[in-house]
């Protein structure tokens, strides 16, 4: 039984939006930030009717930007989002101080939450996970997402787990990118109640949404923010049938950007749509071409759309 009210961290989860949320990437022109493309990008999202942005996040490159940099593009999201959307800000690491470091910071440039990925790599056990997030909320007054993904941290996030952090007013919500659904669907209903549920995987997003969820962080929202927004909106009012039809659309386009980690795939679609640099930071490398051909193929319909592109940062 867990000993919690449904309703004992309203604040917390009330502060956060349902629908797409876009997993916003980190353009780099060479090495360096471009700022001006992530600004353009941000505009787009916005005027596109996006619910929210997360920076810094898992399609952001995180493990290769600077301290500088993460600073740069939380306050530059900030302040060309203004009051239009909240900005989330990834500041998880696999040490506490540091992420408690990170948050503060988030905090102190406007970021209206904070996600914070599960500590990767030491494997931490499920009192460690539990002590690590409830460190931040004691330290740093800011909403906390958890990102729940196994398949990058190698460490999981138990039942029991789960139900102690419902104890903690600011752990406000959840992101599964694990795309099983039945871990949802396992879930006790008060749990569903206290946090905001979000799928941190497009292709599962639909089904996880129907299932209790409240939206998705995407990573397909950078190429395609309408249809993003139409596919969640048409959940949020119920119309299934045209939900099923975007989600259709969307399938190949979701199943191209799985072919290689995010968020190379990503990158070479922005280049096709918005004449950004597909350049991203070792250890990863651009697409190889059988997955340059599929995203291609997905994104045909929209390449061949009269939305102006944007030119190329020199």
């Amino acid at each position: 039984m867990t000993a919690f009210s449904p309703r004992s961290s309203l604040p917390a989860r009330s502060s956060l939006p349902e629908g797409a949320i876009c997993d916003l990437v980190t353009p780099f022109n060479g090495d360096r930030l471009d700022e001006a493309s992530l600004a353009d990008l941000i505009e787009w999202q916005i005027s596109s009717g996006i619910s929210g942005l997360l920076v810094s996040g898992p399609a952001g490159e995180p493990w290769a930007l600077s301290d500088c940099e993460r600073a740069k593009i939380i306050r530059l999201a900030v302040a060309v989002a203004g009051s239009r959307v909240p900005v989330f800000a990834g500041t998880g690491t696999n040490c506490t101080e540091t992420t408690i470091a990170r948050t503060a910071e988030a905090k102190n440039l406007g970021a209206a939450a904070a996600y914070v990925v599960m500590p990767y790599y030491s494997k931490p056990p499920q009192e460690g996970l539990f002590r690590h997030y409830e460190a931040i909320a004691a330290r740093v007054d800011l909403p906390i997402i958890v990102g729940v993904a196994p398949q990058r941290t190698a460490v999981d996030l138990q039942p029991r787990t789960l139900e102690r952090l419902a104890g903690l007013p600011l752990v406000a919500a959840i992101a599964d990118a694990t795309g099983d659904i039945m871990r949802l669907m396992a879930m006790p209903s008060a749990l569903r109640q206290r946090f905001v549920l979000y799928s941190g995987h497009d292709l599962t997003a639909l089904p996880f949404t129907i299932a209790g969820g409240s939206g998705v962080l995407s990573q397909a929202a950078n190429l395609v923010p309408r249809l993003t927004v139409a596919l969640h909106q048409a959940l949020a009012t119920g119309n299934l049938q045209s939900a099923q039809h975007l989600q259709e659309r969307l399938g190949p386009l979701f199943q191209a950007l799985e072919r290689e980690p995010a968020p190379a795939a990503v990158k070479y679609g922005l280049s096709l749509l918005r004449g950004m640099s597909d350049d991203v930071r070792l250890p990863l490398t651009p697409v190889v071409a059988e997955t340059t051909a599929a995203i291609r193929m997905a994104l045909a319909p929209v390449l061949c759309s009269p939305a102006p592109a944007r030119r190329r940062s020199s």
